[in-house]
């Protein structure tokens, strides 16, 4: 095991930059660089206000695939809303220099009260389809199809369905999903040869699962 570097607090989600540098979000809601194994002491500016309570906060990153062009950078965080509700979002920004710009959130989920399955990962696939991963261990919210919670969900790089998602147009579903009935996935990404979509969740008292999304 070798330390890369040290001084973070709850580390949650890394994405290496082109020139070798790692981005690595901070629960309570920083963004920090780590060039040569040294973190650079002043967080990334611009990053929105994130609720961190719990196990929420700032959270998953990605890069666009077409990053070197267009300096995209993706991410998930809680966002707080009213009567101290948080709702697991996607945005996007423009990293330049040491600050996001031009910050816009592009999926805002359903908000809940209490600290539970405020989890959220994303992953490009092929084409620039963009994944998120939302938790789901409340009542039966996870097989829900008018909730965003518990699911996987597939939106374009600009935040906009695509036609061919499995439930565009069936009553009562939103577009955005593409899985559902999943409890907390704390890991997603896309397989570098198949392009298949891979996920785990977790379950605290046994019944943790890998599972292929097809």
């Amino acid at each position: 095991v070798t330390i890369v570097t040290t001084g973070l607090v709850h580390p949650w989600g890394l994405a290496f930059l082109p020139d070798g540098s790692m981005l690595v979000t901070e629960r309570p809601g920083r963004l920090r660089i780590v060039r040569n194994g040294m973190l650079d002491p002043k967080p990334v500016s611009g990053v929105p206000e994130v609720r961190a309570k719990g196990l929420g906060g700032l959270q998953d990153l990605a890069l666009h695939p077409r990053f070197t062009e267009n300096r995209l950078l993706y991410f998930t965080y809680i966002k707080p809303v009213e009567n101290d509700r948080g709702a697991p979002t996607v945005a996007r920004g423009r990293l330049e220099g040491g600050a996001l710009v031009d910050v816009q959130d592009l999926l805002v989920t359903d908000a809940r009260d209490g600290n539970s399955a405020l989890d959220a990962r994303i992953a490009f696939g092929r084409g620039g389809i963009l994944y998120m991963s939302t938790g789901g261990n409340l009542p039966r919210v996870s097989q829900e199809p008018d909730s965003l919670r518990g699911k996987i969900l597939r939106i374009r790089d600009d935040g906009s369905v695509p036609p061919d998602n499995p439930f565009v147009g069936r009553a009562g579903y939103r577009p955005e999903i593409y899985t559902l009935g999943h409890r907390n996935s704390l890991g997603l990404m896309v397989h570098p040869v198949t392009g298949a979509l891979w996920n785990n969740e977790n379950g605290p008292n046994g019944g943790d699962e890998i599972n292929i999304i097809l």
